[in-house]
């Protein structure tokens, strides 16, 4: 059996409704689908919605685990925490992988930039983003976030996660009130006079003046600066920096992330130029969440596991396969397990493998532009 909702699934019309599930009945306007595909051997509940990209009023954006910052909640509770004045959320799945430390949970496992706003740093595996001029992409993406130190020397820096011994770490607001951290030297920076600051964003180079300078860590993280954690074991040139000094920021990625509005970590890749990828490994069937597309569709799609009379869920191989029987052309992998869930229209459609919805780290929503014509790209 599938379950349609939609103006863009076969047959159907713009003012259909659903009526065999009471949390599922909504009219959906055109423009985009929801399907359940319900398939007996093997037993699998898959959720696909289905969004037309040709449509003004439609766009992509991310979710934070707590309100403007990380940690976690669920999708759900991530999505009240949109800003109304983005517009209004249509659909959701759950995103990327994320760190489990007490002082860290919810930090994104890799790349999230948010309306514009790099939150957490690229950490090499598959992505998924946006660019400048709107179109999808998913590829490994490095980081080459560094720091210039007033006697020209450079050093790697990491973003809003742990910040150990050996490692320097940039925080901003998007960490919470503080940094969390322990030990090392900690600079307060604000920036330096005529320069552009925050968001802070893909391409660019900031510079920064050293504010105050602390020690012990878990420095307060001001609304409009930034805090330059260095550990302990770092070099005594890298941590001896007094008020005054002025050091520059540089944020770029390989590949190169710039005017990017929406990016979110994942994989891996499952769909490249229409191929399902394949894996030698031994596989197990888990609840799984994804995203794909072509040249007219994006899909997000859920599969339900560990539920025998329900769905046992999908390997990589056989989602991969599901992801270009769609149609979609590339197609990455997002956290799954019990952090699979799909939301729509104000309801989770899917049947969670724990029995509720797990908190996660971030989401990636479909959402609808306040006062965009619905007409059709050109």
């Amino acid at each position: 059996m599938a379950l349609v909702l939609g103006g863009l699934a076969s047959g159907t019309r713009a003012e259909d409704t659903v009526t065999d599930h009471p949390a599922r009945a909504s009219t959906i306007e055109r423009g985009f689908s929801y399907r359940n595909d319900q398939r007996p051997d093997p037993t699998w509940s898959v959720h696909v919605f289905k969004v037309d990209r040709s449509r003004k009023d439609l766009f992509l954006t991310s979710t934070t685990g707590l309100p403007d910052c990380i940690g976690m909640s669920t999708v759900a509770e991530q999505i009240q925490t949109l800003p109304a004045s983005w517009g209004t959320p249509i659909a959701a799945v759950n995103g990327d992988f994320y760190t489990t430390e007490d002082d860290y949970r919810g930090d994104p496992r890799d790349v999230q930039i948010r309306n514009g706003e790099l939150i957490s740093a690229p950490a090499g595996h598959a992505s998924f983003w946006m660019d400048a001029d709107g179109e999808p992409h998913t590829a490994n993406v490095e980081s080459n976030l560094r720091v210039r130190w007033p006697d020209g020397s450079y050093h790697p820096f990491g973003l809003n996660e742990l910040r150990d011994s050996e490692m320097v770490v940039l925080y901003s607001s998007a960490i919470g009130r503080s940094t969390r951290s322990s030990g090392g030297v900690e600079l307060v920076l604000t920036n330096a006079p005529g320069e552009g600051w925050l968001p802070l964003q893909v391409g660019r180079t900031i510079k920064a003046r050293v504010a105050s300078v602390h020690r012990g860590g878990d420095t307060p993280v001001p609304r409009d600066g930034l805090v330059l954690s260095i550990g302990s074991r770092m070099p005594e040139s890298a941590r001896n920096r007094q008020p005054g000094d002025e050091i520059q920021l540089e944020f770029r990625t390989t590949p190169d992330l710039t005017g990017v509005e929406t990016a979110l970590g994942g994989g891996p890749t499952l769909v490249r130029a229409g191929k399902p990828q394949t894996w030698s490994n031994f596989q197990i069937r888990h609840p799984r969440s994804a995203m794909g597309w072509n040249k007219t569709h994006f899909f997000l799609v859920q599969v339900d596991g560990r539920q025998p009379d329900l769905s046992v869920g999908m390997t990589f191989p056989e989602l991969a396969k599901y992801m270009a029987e769609l149609g979609c052309e590339e197609a990455i992998n997002l956290d799954g397990g019990g952090s699979a869930t799909m939301w729509v229209l104000g309801q989770v459609v899917n049947s969670p493998s724990e029995g509720r919805q797990r908190p996660g780290a971030n989401a990636l929503v479909v959402m609808r532009r306040p006062g965009v014509s619905e007409a059709r790209r050109p």
